[in-house]
């Protein structure tokens, strides 16, 4: 997948952009963790997350918060990295004007930056957050939740507290029109050592039942047909 390089509010950032030949595809941006605990856009979750939309369809870009591989800037605690999410949408609505909608994915401190983003940007149709930081980060700014999304956590997360997610899921669950998908995976710890496969299909279902983009399941039907 190509390199890109696109300007944020402190300097370069560096990317990896999926393309997709279908003028009118949807856009998908996904977040890597915090850059504090060595996140960066490689992270095995980022790039499952990333691969995901790419086999869905989508025009997918991963990133380099500011301060992280050759992303120019420091860390900002958050702020600044909403404000290089915020630029790095710009930038892929930039060049793909015809997209209809955007989802937006993120793990842990990315999965915080970017439930932060769907509240600023009314483009964005649905999310996918994997083991948000909710014992940690202040996630009351979603008052309400404007989109319906999925968040995925696994029951031996030794950094996420399982009561956190769920008390978080119910609080934004209760908002009329919202439905949040609160998914655990017995036995998966924080980074889901030994359940990606798990984690890919949970991910995969629940956007089938969201209709973004392609359907696997179509895909699968087709790729059968075919042989």
């Amino acid at each position: 997948m190509p390199e890109v390089i696109f300007n944020g509010p402190e300097g370069r950032l560096e990317g990896r952009y999926s393309h997709s030949q279908d003028k009118d595809a949807p856009l998908a941006l996904i977040l890597h963790p915090s850059p504090e605990l060595g996140g960066t856009m490689n992270n095995k979750i980022t790039y499952m997350m990333h691969q995901i939309f790419v086999q869905r369809g989508f025009k997918t870009l991963r990133f380099n918060f500011r301060g992280v591989g050759r992303s120019q800037g420091v860390y900002d605690h958050g702020e600044g990295e909403l404000s290089d999410a915020a630029s790095a949408l710009d930038w892929m609505q930039e060049i793909n004007p015809n997209a209809p909608y955007v989802w937006v994915g993120g793990f842990a401190f990315g999965a915080w930056i970017s439930m932060q983003l769907l509240m600023r940007r009314p483009e964005i149709q649905g999310f996918v957050s994997v083991a948000p930081p909710t014992n940690t980060q202040d996630f009351t700014f979603l008052a309400p939740c404007p989109t319906s999304g999925l968040v995925m956590h696994g029951s031996r997360d030794d950094v996420v507290t399982a009561e956190s997610i769920t008390d978080f899921a119910e609080k934004i669950q209760l908002q009329k029109g919202i439905e949040i998908d609160c998914r655990q995976i017995d036995g998966a710890n924080h980074f889901f050592h030994g359940y990606e496969d798990q984690l890919v299909a949970n991910i995969n279902d629940h956007l089938d039942r969201a209709g973004a983009g392609r359907s696997m399941n179509t895909q699968s039907k087709l790729l059968a047909a075919a042989e």
